[in-house]
């Protein structure tokens, strides 16, 4: 994929829809693409958080380890964003991310992603509604898992 395309696919991210192309390809040549076969996890709960994915193509499934063994929360597709939690919160990874199937990302490193949350102040802010909208769906689920006892 040559680096106007992943400019590109980076535009549709709403995460990175109103930064200027010059910015969106500095973040594509600094990022690294990464592909993964069925099964081979981005990360896994508890590691150390020191970057951010962006899914590109396929699937990939998100997993929180429980006393009652793993327990599948969601699953993310192109143009989802997985790992930044760790990295904001300066936290060990909250979950496994595993590719459901061949999986193609870009990884954007702890300081590549704080430089562009300094430099486009309306990124932050769409990643705290990401969050949000996260955190609705885990409650949704919880209350639900709750009622169904």
């Amino acid at each position: 994929m040559s680096l106007n395309q992943e400019v590109d696919l980076l535009r549709k991210i709403p995460l990175f829809a109103k930064i200027e192309p010059s910015k969106l390809k500095l973040l594509a040549f600094a990022s690294e693409r990464i592909s993964f076969a069925a099964g081979e996890e981005l990360f896994h709960q508890g590691d150390t958080g020191d970057s951010a994915y962006i899914i590109v193509d396929g699937a990939a499934e998100i997993v929180i380890d429980t006393p009652a063994g793993p327990v599948r929360v969601a699953e993310v597709s192109k143009n989802d964003f997985v790992g930044e939690i760790a990295i904001l919160c300066d936290v060990p990874r909250t979950a496994t991310v595993k590719a459901v199937s061949g999986l193609t990302t870009l990884k954007i490193t702890k300081d590549l992603f704080f430089r562009m949350l300094t430099d486009f102040p309306e990124m932050a802010v769409e990643i705290m509604r990401v969050l949000a909208l996260r955190l609705d769906h885990a409650n949704t689920r919880l209350r639900e898992a709750l009622g169904a006892r």
